[in-house]
């Protein structure tokens, strides 16, 4: 199975858990309003706010790559949702053919290659978000918007691996967050004065071959520990 029919048919798996099957009809199992393409352009907006981009603040401030990173994985559980609710409504086909059609799109083979290091400054980096969020809000071509998901995306030094790898660790982190009453508002974000997105990230930094099962059982053991669970 190829990474992105692989990531497809997880994101079909959290999507049918969190908001029941049939949730392509635009609610989920509990009457609750499903907007993908909002959840993409504030996905983007926290993604712009890891840059100092403010002129009245922390202007000698760095951007958060690592956020960063998190932020393109946050935008690309979206943009999978809205491209599987796409090609079930409109019946343009299943998993397969979804997962088929990406390869064909225009930045798919750049995507594929070793990341570059960052050549422009922050603005222009900026400047290649706003660009994708363009492409979100004037066009209705989810394979554009995918297109333009992957340009901006290997320009901040994130490429199929890279995403793999992130998404893999962020499905397991969300579905170990459903788990612990993410949903009840039960769930501890702060595991200890550390956000659960690091505490994630670090254990696939000591561990790059780690299975979904031995990250879940990672993030078990320090949960376990963090206080106020």
């Amino acid at each position: 199975m190829t990474k992105t029919k692989q990531m497809l048919k997880m994101q079909q798996q959290l999507n049918d858990a969190t908001g029941g099957i049939g949730w392509e009809y635009g609610y989920t199992n509990k009457g609750k309003r499903i907007d993908w393409k909002r959840c993409i352009y504030l996905e983007a907006a926290e993604l712009v706010d890891s840059y100092p981009w403010k002129h009245w603040k922390n202007i000698d401030a760095t951007p958060d790559y690592d956020n960063i990173k998190i932020e393109i994985v946050d935008i690309w559980h979206f943009v999978m949702s809205e491209a599987l609710r796409d090609y079930k409504i409109n019946k343009k086909g299943d998993v397969d053919q979804l997962a088929f059609d990406i390869t064909k799109v225009v930045n798919y083979q750049i995507f594929t290659n070793n990341v570059k290091p960052l050549e422009a400054d922050i603005y222009k980096q900026i400047a290649w978000v706003e660009s994708f969020m363009k492409t979100l809000f004037t066009s209705d071509d989810i394979l554009m918007l995918i297109d333009a998901f992957f340009n901006m995306a290997y320009k901040l030094q994130v490429n199929l691996d890279i995403l793999y790898r992130l998404y893999i660790g962020k499905n397991i982190l969300n579905k170990f967050r459903q788990d612990h009453g993410y949903k009840e508002g039960k769930y501890v974000k702060e595991w200890n004065g550390v956000e659960d997105n690091v505490v994630m990230q670090d254990v696939l930094e000591k561990q790059p071959d780690v299975t979904p099962i031995e990250l879940y059982e990672a993030l078990e053991r320090v949960y376990a520990e963090v206080e106020g669970v």
